[in-house]
């Protein structure tokens, strides 16, 4: 029986380990059948191990979103592993620690604008670099932490994420009269090193599977990574500018 996602041809973003979301993103990818490359951002060489891990190791590309050149580049460089795309994974996000914690009233413009760029705007970047390699149509897919309340402790990432998802929102307007689809998944907590850098992010995490009717484990990264999966395949083809909720069921429970 072929997978969900047999045949298609997948850019992977932001893998730091293989506790991140992008990598178990990955590996469901693989299994369903895609083929994937991956783009790591620093310590390169410790993507290129973790994406050994894979079921099939993935070649990955460098990708600094605030390097025009890495930008400009990237079409031509996902095309020397893959003939095309069919779908791509925005999980880039950074805020430096002024942004988070709960000093939202402290934080200085210049640490807020970096994440912003890093975090909201590279979702547009990422996907018009990508444009060339999309022939037919195919599928964008970023990763959310539910911006439509503020958060503990969460900050200027929380406002960056709203504009994440207003920004998928015009960018699924822009891009749907070439067959590009673009979504958001908001997850639930998930510990990840992404989570594991925002001071105090335990305070959300603690009370989470006690809210979510499904309940919830903050250390399964599964069930995230199969709907990531499902926005890539060709089973949600009049979805777009969504944010697909998978936290449990919390979104949906008053406090």
């Amino acid at each position: 029986m072929s997978g969900l996602l047999e045949g298609k041809r997948l850019l992977i973003t932001g893998v730091i380990t293989d506790s991140s979301m992008a990598f178990h993103a990955a590996k469901v990818a693989q299994e369903q059948g895609a083929q994937v490359v991956l783009t790591g951002f620093g310590r390169l060489s410790l993507v290129e191990r973790i994406a050994k891990r894979l079921p099939t190791p993935a070649p990955v590309l460098e990708l600094d979103v605030q390097n025009q050149e890495h930008l400009d580049t990237l079409a031509e460089r996902v095309g020397e592993h893959l003939d095309g795309l069919d779908g791509v994974l925005h999980s880039i996000a950074f805020a430096p620690q002024s942004c988070l914690g709960g000093e939202f009233l402290d934080a200085p413009w210049e640490d807020v604008a970096t994440a912003f760029q890093v975090s909201t705007y590279s979702m547009k970047s990422v996907a018009v670099a990508c444009l060339p390699l999309f022939g037919g149509g195919g599928s964008v897919v970023g990763m959310d932490f539910d911006a439509r309340v503020a958060w503990p402790i969460y900050d200027w990432m929380g406002v960056a994420k709203a504009g994440l998802e207003s920004t998928t929102r015009y960018l699924a307007r822009e891009l749907g009269p070439k067959g590009i689809r673009v979504n958001l998944v908001s997850a639930g907590p998930v510990r990840t090193m992404a989570a594991k850098s925002i001071p105090g992010f335990e305070v959300v995490e603690d009370s989470w599977g006690e809210r979510a009717p499904l309940g919830w484990d903050v250390n399964d990264p599964t069930p995230v990574a199969k709907s990531v999966c499902a926005l890539l395949s060709d089973w949600l083809p009049a979805t777009t500018g969504s944010m697909v909720m998978v936290d449990g069921g919390v979104h949906a429970m008053g406090m």
